[in-house]
């Protein structure tokens, strides 16, 4: 009002005098009456008074009922509804909230209230556009939060009164605040969940899709369907749930125990409502259960009961929404794996259900079918229970944990279980945590750091390494984060930024960075050109340039990248210290190169001697083989290497307990030993432990080592030391070999293989093994092949690339050749163990297939042992 006044005709009558409870001040009531509006007026009125009060410290406060009246009470003394603030708070474990505090006086001279003056005073509220306002009673001196469901522009404006039964207050002026729609990220079992800032929800990893439909490893994130406006999600062991701003709750997923709450037990793979609960202002999944805050402070629970989590009292499971017994005033809930918290307005903290290693903190492993107190703790401000721990954050900034501790999860030092909160040592000023699944823990503190501690057997603590924790660890890479939430093997954090970001294991997609798990269609290798010869094995990939140099990437665990590391490489980078390079082979341990002047160059593990250096010592960088020159090419094993020289000659050396190296024994070499019987030769191949060769003046296959899958083509499953010739196959020009089957190029353009089929690698349209040659179908016209691991390719002589076997089939098992895209042009191809490197006549390189370690070169994440972005958001 700035301090102007406001004439009204008023009738005054004394009725009599106060003293409030709670401050002790003594106060004098008047009935006022007038027939003026007092819509500009801002004394604070009442029309009577009562001695039953409330007084509380901060906390969240509920929306009450109230019916406006013209006859009121008002003391002599002038002064002012208090001019509330309202500010828009970071998510919370409460949600999204408004924090109200008081403003400036409207006018000078005006007295301060205080609850002695205004025992009661009130904050309306409501959305822009809409007429009913929220009435939300104020209780206490200090800031306090209201809970909100949705973003939008704010309505709000003050009004207080004398007394508790008074009918009557003034208003302040309506001012507005601006609530954005936050991001989410939520970490689940194997997969993820995201809310946008436009109320969609994206799923990415193996989980509940909510597409309708069931996609396994989901590396880039899907929408889920039939969702908006939602306001807050939950991720579970394979369920999800989600908010919308009408207080309606949605769920999809697994139903097997009814944790859909749609009153059946029928999974869904696209969003159904969950039955009779309305007002809903979050909500919290389990491994088997689900938990809603209603805007009342009551918490409504579904699905799996066994141990008494759901908290009605009972072990009967529901697939309806059942209210948990005995609570009120609560502000937050939590789901962990068969067990569940709340956390009350005053601080205090409730568990029940499961508790054979003390999650629920009452100092017992006695399970629990409805709340009880947590002990030793309170002021709790933050919580969330895990698979069988839990953590809190008390107000002043401390984190405490308790349960289970077989990982090192409750960050004490110990692995020790504990049945009574402990306090974790090392992190402070913490926000926010997070408990997962599988045993590890999350905390986010004012600066916006990431700590965790726990199992990180799939790098999920983000420190760089997969080694537990049982003290905290700061998350590498990730500055300014806002939140935190820890899923199965993997975590996930929002920077201030609204950026998503992830670390951990990735074998599903669940961290959505871009290191998707297989690419179905051939894509450019971007910045490598001018390529003579590509080969893959395992999970690392090579490239010989023109300049004969020769540059790799993927896996690198062994040092088969020869880069002086032992670093996973996803993108490019040079083997050290090699050039004039006209050969290379790779095996999954290790690789191999032959140069111009017809010397073996070799690199990565040596258990077995595969190095061929004389010695039994791994190598990060290329050491020449020892023996020989005149090597024109090169081929190497799981654990074995084989050459042929100009001579016509073939040598092997490495591990030959099947008889892989074909020189009569099984004694291991580490350095080069004659193939028995292999004289003029002209091509050689080598699968896991048996080996191949065509001898140029009867060009017909042959064959030594392992025969176990019929990789040799005999008619027996015997070993071989020595080399013998597949019967019936002559007119062989090329052979190849998987891991345990062989394949060759006729002179006619037919591809003929045998072995192991149990993923169709033999591309006979059959899944069953073959001891003798059985024609791969629909080829014809084939000029080149190549086998790897349990799948095989061909490029036919118009160029067109074609692959089968168990990423074969754009990137599911098949068991008859199918085209590569539309890739053509080919000039050679490289199996690995599952992907595929195809090389064009103008020397650029197309990749497909997995991407677990890098092996597609795509330049994104891999390890995930730090955090890196998330396409998540």
């Amino acid at each position: 009002m700035g301090g102007m006044q406001q004439t009204v005709p008023l009738v005054v009558t004394q009725i009599g005098t106060y003293t409030h409870p709670g401050s002790g001040i003594a106060m004098t009531r008047y009935r006022v009456e007038y027939t003026a509006s007092m819509g500009g007026v801002n004394y604070c009125t009442a029309t009577d008074f009562s001695t039953n009060y409330r007084l509380a410290t901060d906390c969240v406060e509920a929306p009450v009922a109230y019916s406006g009246s013209n006859t009121s009470s008002l003391t002599p003394k002038t002064y002012k509804v208090y001019p509330y603030v309202a500010s828009v708070s970071p998510l919370d474990s409460r949600g999204r909230v408004l924090t109200v505090s008081t403003g400036t006086l409207p006018c000078s001279g005006c007295h301060d209230p205080e609850l002695g003056d205004s025992p009661e005073s009130f904050f309306e509220y409501r959305k822009q556009g809409t007429t009913a306002w929220t009435v939300v009673r104020r209780t206490n001196p200090s800031n306090f939060k209201v809970l909100l469901v949705s973003a939008g522009t704010y309505e709000y404006r003050s009004r207080g009164k004398l007394t508790l039964g008074g009918t009557y207050s003034d208003y302040t002026a309506i001012q507005t605040v601006t609530v954005q729609q936050p991001v989410e990220v939520v970490a689940g079992l194997s997969y993820s969940l995201a809310l946008r800032t436009n109320g969609t929800v994206w799923t990415s990893g193996v989980g509940p899709t909510g597409g309708g439909t069931y996609t396994p490893g989901r590396f880039i994130p899907v929408q889920v369907q039939g969702l908006s406006g939602i306001v807050t999600v939950a991720a579970g062991g394979s369920h999800a749930v989600a908010v919308d701003s009408n207080g309606t709750v949605w769920a999809w997923g697994d139903n097997t125990f009814g944790q859909l709450g749609d009153a059946t037990y029928t999974e869904r793979d696209t969003p159904v409502q969950v039955r009779d609960l309305t007002g809903v202002v979050a909500v919290s999944a389990g491994s088997y259960h689900s938990l809603a805050l209603r805007s009342d402070g009551t918490v409504w629970s579904w699905g799996a009961n066994p141990y008494g989590q759901l908290g009605d009292g009972s072990l009967l499971g529901r697939a309806v929404p059942v209210q948990v017994q005995g609570l009120s005033d609560i502000v937050a809930a939590s789901a962990g794996g068969s067990h569940s918290l709340a956390l009350h307005a005053d601080g205090r903290l409730f568990a029940w259900g499961y508790n054979s290693s003390g999650q629920l903190g009452d100092a017992s492993t006695t399970h629990r079918s409805s709340p009880v107190l947590v002990q030793t703790v309170s002021g709790v401000v933050a919580m969330d229970g895990g698979n069988s721990h839990s953590l809190a954050v008390l107000s002043n900034g401390t984190v405490w944990a308790w349960g289970s501790n077989t990982q090192g999860q409750l960050g004490n030092g110990s692995t020790t279980n504990e049945s009574l909160p402990l306090h974790v040592p090392g992190v402070g000023d913490v926000k926010a945590v997070s408990a997962g699944f599988d045993g590890h823990s999350l905390a986010v503190d004012a600066n916006g750091t990431a700590w965790a501690w726990g199992s990180n057997s799939g790098g999920q603590l983000g420190d760089g390494t997969t080694t537990n924790r049982s003290t905290p660890v700061q998350v590498q890479g990730l500055t300014s984060a806002v939140a935190i939430s820890a899923g199965g093997f993997h975590s996930l954090a929002v920077r201030s930024n609204g950026t998503a970001w992830a670390w951990g294991r990735n074998s599903q997609g669940e961290r959505a960075d871009g290191s998707f798990g297989y690419q179905t269609v051939p894509m450019r290798f971007e910045g490598l050109s001018n390529v003579e010869a590509v080969a893959a094995s395992g999970e690392h990939s090579l490239a010989l340039r023109s300049d004969g140099t020769v540059w790799g990437w993927g896996q690198n665990n062994l040092g088969q990248l020869g880069n002086g590391t032992t670093s996973t490489i996803s993108l490019l980078t040079q083997v050290q210290g090699l050039s004039n390079v006209v050969a290379i082979a790779t095996g999954p341990r290790h690789s191999l190169a032959v140069r111009t002047d017809g010397s073996i160059w070799a690199w990565g593990d040596n258990f077995s001697g595969q190095l061929g250096d004389g010695t039994l010592t791994s190598r990060l960088t290329p050491v020449p083989v020892q023996g020989f020159g005149g090597a024109l090419t090169v081929a190497a094993g799981h654990l074995h290497s084989l050459a042929l020289y100009s001579d016509g000659i073939i040598r092997a050396w490495g591990y030959n307990f099947f008889g892989q190296l074909g020189d009569a024994t099984i004694v291991s070499r580490s350095i080069p030993s004659l193939v028995n019987g292999m004289y003029g030769s002209s091509a050689i191949a080598a699968g896991t432990s048996h080996s191949m060769g065509i001898r140029s003046h009867d060009p017909s296959a042959w064959t030594w080592g392992d025969n176990a899958a019929g990789q040799l083509g005999r008619s027996d499953s015997s070993t071989y030391r020595y080399a013998g010739p597949v019967p019936d196959l002559i007119g062989v020009q090329a052979v190849a070999a998987g891991s345990d089957h062989s394949m060759v190029l006729r002179d006619d353009g037919s591809v003929w293989a045998w072995g192991a089929n149990s993923n169709g690698q033999l591309g006979d349209g059959t899944y069953n093994g073959a001891y003798w040659p059985v024609q791969v179908q629909g080829l014809s016209g084939v000029k080149s092949v190549a086998a790897g691991g349990e799948q095989s390719a061909a490029i036919l002589t118009n160029g067109t690339f074609w692959t089968w076997g168990v990423f074969g089939g754009q990137g599911q098992p098949s068991n008859v050749p199918m085209q590569a895209g539309t890739l053509d042009s080919g000039r050679s191809v490289a199996v690995g163990g599952a992907h595929f490197v195809g090389l064009r006549q103008d020397g650029t390189v197309w990749v497909w297939g997995r991407n677990d370690s890098g092996q597609l070169g795509s330049g994104v994440p891999t390890s995930g042992l730090t955090a890196t972005p998330s396409f998540l958001l």
